[in-house]
């Protein structure tokens, strides 16, 4: 799949984000042409990180796209050969999920895979999803507890338990395996844990921002476990799965599995003078019975 030319032509949704920015700079290093959506192609802070990026001059090209407008991604993916669809919103807390989280990721996905199915000469699709989709539900997690591809979130305990982002990642990649089965669209999704590393972006971004908190002084921290993976393996892993013709259905992403407590220590071994919490908190009520042990 990763021939010459026109083989080298792939298009990356929300290419400004955390990463989709190492996934783009990725395909360029790899030597694709990569047609990159964006909201607002005017911002400079969501422009100069890509077109700073080696290849970006000659290989990278900027389009307005919006998720909720049909259509909106057809031109750009005709004459693509892969399309990763990374563009979703990330929000660990909102006002109002159906609006913010839900509509964008699950119609977003949905108008992303329709020009898809117009496009003949698209090979295959690579959609980011996450542990989110997977790991929620309800089932009991233990130390002997494996969780693998064959696991999905259940939509019914997200919604009860108010976890609204990973309602919207679970409808949405269910969404998506439907429509690519009946539409033949070769798909594959990759789903990350918490993801963390070096930023591209000039802006901090969700899954960082909790890190961040730490080093700048915070006083307590969460008591959870999460499962890490380093971003630039996730933008790898998603170049590996388009360019190998053996990969399919879904690839859970996790390097390691780390209390916050392990996170705070060996932050503290790296950097003796950062004055670190010793204490954790509690999530509010409303998310303690759902994430008490794992979250995303």
């Amino acid at each position: 799949m990763s021939g010459g030319g026109a083989e080298k032509v792939v298009c990356v949704t929300g290419a400004s984000g955390y990463i989709a920015s190492w996934l783009v700079k990725f395909l360029l290093q790899r030597g694709y042409t990569v047609k990159a959506t964006v909201r607002d192609p005017n911002d400079p802070r969501k422009m100069e990180h890509l077109l700073a990026l080696d290849g970006a001059k000659e290989r990278l090209h900027l389009f307005k796209a919006d998720l909720l407008e049909e259509g909106s991604f057809d031109s750009l993916v005709d004459g693509c050969k892969g399309v990763f669809h990374t563009a979703s919103p990330v929000i660990n807390y909102s006002a109002d999920p159906q609006t913010e989280l839900i509509e964008p990721a699950l119609k977003g996905t949905l108008n992303v895979l329709r020009s898809c199915a117009k496009v003949p000469s698209i090979k295959r699709v690579v959609i980011t999803s996450s542990m989110a989709a997977v790991a929620f539900n309800g089932k009991p997690l233990a130390p002997d507890v494996l969780i693998d591809e064959t696991w999905f979130s259940d939509a019914a305990f997200c919604e009860k338990s108010k976890l609204w982002y990973s309602l919207s990642k679970t409808l949405a990649e269910a969404a998506a395996w439907k429509f690519a089965k009946e539409n033949a669209i070769d798909m594959v999704t990759i789903n990350p844990g918490f993801v963390i590393g070096p930023l591209l972006q000039p802006t901090l971004n969700t899954s960082v921002e909790p890190i961040l908190k730490l080093v700048n002084g915070a006083k307590t921290f969460s008591n959870a476990t999460y499962r890490w993976a380093d971003v630039r393996d996730v933008a790898n892993a998603h170049i590996l799965a388009f360019e190998s013709p053996s990969a399919s259905g879904r690839y859970c992403l996790v390097g390691r599995v780390m209390h916050c407590y392990e996170v705070v220590k060996n932050l503290h071994e790296l950097f003796p003078d950062l004055n670190l919490p010793e204490n954790f908190t509690l999530h509010a009520q409303r998310h303690r019975r759902a994430i008490s042990h794992y979250i995303v």
